[in-house]
């Protein structure tokens, strides 16, 4: 079966776009968030948030019978 990225549904702190991302790469969703923090706070926070954006807006919302 081919894996698809969603948005996740369960563990979401905003929109669930690094959370469905860490469960399609299979990393903790905590670690994700920290590196995306260290990221944005080191280079540019506005790319950083426009990205998010843009994958919040176009990434879909992960269907409630997809198990994950």
């Amino acid at each position: 079966m081919k894996k698809k990225l969603y948005r996740s549904n369960q563990d979401k702190m905003l929109c669930g776009v690094l959370g469905g991302l860490a469960e399609y790469i299979g990393i903790d969703s905590t670690l994700l968030r920290i590196i995306y923090a260290a990221v944005a706070a080191f280079t540019a926070v506005f790319p950083c948030l426009v990205l998010y954006i843009i994958c919040a807006v176009i990434i879909p919302e992960a269907p409630f019978d997809v198990e994950q």
